[in-house]
C-alpha cells in the first residue's frame, strides 16, 4: 500500500486533445505525488462524459465502467492503492469506477473539483446525475475550487465528510517573467460547440461595438466549430488572426506579448486560460461569471468585470479604456500577478492538498 490511485473521469492526463481541464488533471496528479511522497498511478482511461443527454450512451459507459471496476479490484487486492483520488466529477462525467474499487478495497475515496447539481436528478442525465451525486456522498473528503461548487457541497455535505478550499493553480512555483503588453490582444479557447461557441459570439459583437481604432487580436484555439468561428470573426475585417492550437512555448509567448486577454467565459468552471494570462500580468477583460470570479483578480474599478446581464456594450467600453490608457493597464497587471503569486501557484496548492491528505494517510498507518 505505497502508492495512490488517480482518475479522471471528464478526460484523462494522457487525452490527446489539449483543454483546461487536461491542464488541470496533470497539475493535480503531479501535485498529489509531491504532496504524499507517493508515486501517482493512472487508474483508467475510460471517459464517462455524455454531453448530449444520452440514456443509453450512459447505460453502455456504466457497463464499461463496471467491468473495469472489477478488474481493478481483482487486480489491486493484493497491493491495493492507500488512496483513491478523482479529479472532477459531475453530472456529464461522473465517476462511475472510483467508489466501488475504493470500497471493495477499504481505501480512502478523495474527490477533488466534484459538484452538485440535484436539478439534474430529472431528465436526460438522471441517471449519470445520481451516479454523481453518489459518488460525492462517498468521499470522505472533497476538495472544492470554486465558491459556487462549495455551497452547493456545503449544503448536501454527509456527516464525517471534509471539505477544504483548493484554488486553481498553475504548475510553477514562482510568476514567470513579466510580459512586454505590446503586442496585439489575445483570446484562448477550443472552438467546439456549446459554452465555447457562446463566448466567440459573444466575443465577436464585442469586438463589432470596440471604437479604438487599429486594435488587432490573436486568436488561439481549434475545433470542430473553427470554420463557424472564423465566419463570426470575418466581419471585424484584419484585425483578427488566427493561430489554431499551439504548443505551450509559442502559446507563452504569445501571452508574454499581449496587451490584454479577452474571454467572455461563457458556463467556464474557472478558465486556466485567464491564470495563465494574469501570471504575465495581462489585464483580463471578462464577464462577472460563477466560476470565473474566482480566479480574477480584484480592481479598484468597479466596472472591471461587467456581469453577463449588462451586455457586451459595456464589455467594449472596458476595451476602449483599457487600451487607451497605459495606467489602466499597468494597474491591471500589477494587481494580476500579485493575484497569482498569492493564490494559485504550485506551493499553495501543494500545501493545501497535503492538509487534507496526511490525515487521511496517518490513520492507515
Amino acid at each position: 500500500m505505497n502508492w495512490v490511485a488517480y482518475y479522471a473521469p471528464l478526460k484523462s492526463p494522457d487525452h490527446p486533445t489539449p483543454s483546461g481541464d487536461r491542464e488541470m488533471a496533470r497539475n493535480l496528479k503531479s501535485v498529489v505525488a509531491q504532496a504524499t511522497g507517493l508515486p501517482v498511478h493512472l487508474a483508467a482511461t475510460l471517459r464517462s462524459r455524455d454531453g448530449v443527454g444520452d440514456v443509453r450512451a450512459q447505460q453502455r459507459l456504466m457497463a464499461q465502467a463496471d467491468a473495469v471496476a472489477q478488474e481493478l479490484v481483482a487486480r489491486w487486492r493484493p497491493n491495493p492503492p492507500r488512496l483513491w483520488i478523482t479529479y472532477h466529477n459531475y453530472y456529464k462525467a461522473p465517476d462511475l469506477i472510483g467508489p466501488s474499487v475504493a470500497r471493495a478495497l477499504s481505501v480512502p475515496y478523495v474527490l477533488i473539483e466534484a459538484t452538485r447539481a440535484r436539478k439534474r436528478l430529472n431528465g436526460p442525465w438522471a441517471m449519470f446525475a445520481q451516479q454523481a451525486e453518489a459518488a460525492t456522498d462517498a468521499a470522505k473528503l472533497v476538495y472544492y475550487m470554486t465558491a459556487h461548487d462549495r455551497d452547493t457541497l456545503e449544503r448536501d455535505r454527509p456527516a464525517g465528510q471534509r471539505l477544504i478550499h483548493l484554488p486553481p493553480f498553475l504548475p510553477a512555483c514562482q510568476l514567470p517573467e513579466a510580459g512586454t503588453g505590446a503586442g496585439p490582444m489575445l483570446s484562448v479557447g477550443m472552438m467546439r460547440p456549446g459554452d465555447k461557441r457562446a463566448s466567440y459570439r459573444l466575443l465577436a459583437e464585442t469586438l463589432s461595438l470596440v471604437e479604438t481604432p487599429d486594435w488587432r487580436l490573436d486568436i488561439v484555439g481549434d475545433g470542430p466549430t473553427r470554420a463557424e468561428v472564423a465566419e463570426l470573426m470575418r466581419p471585424l475585417g484584419n484585425g483578427i488572426r488566427f493561430h489554431g492550437a499551439l504548443p505551450r512555448d509559442a502559446l507563452d509567448r504569445l501571452y508574454a506579448n499581449a496587451s490584454l486577454f479577452l474571454w467572455p467565459g461563457v458556463n467556464e468552471a474557472y478558465g486556466m486560460v485567464y491564470l495563465e494570462a494574469q501570471s504575465y500580468g495581462v489585464p483580463v477583460i471578462a464577464q462577472d461569471r460563477p466560476g470565473v470570479r474566482d480566479v480574477l483578480a480584484r480592481q479598484a474599478s468597479d466596472t472591471a468585470y461587467p456581469s453577463p446581464e449588462q451586455g457586451t456594450a459595456v464589455l467594449a467600453a472596458r476595451i476602449d479604456a483599457m487600451l487607451t490608457s497605459q495606467t489602466l493597464r499597468d494597474n491591471a497587471a500589477c494587481a494580476a500577478r500579485a493575484h497569482i503569486a498569492r493564490d494559485h501557484l504550485l506551493p499553495a496548492a501543494r500545501d493545501r492538498i497535503t492538509l487534507g491528505l496526511q490525515p487521511l494517510l496517518e490513520d492507515l498507518s
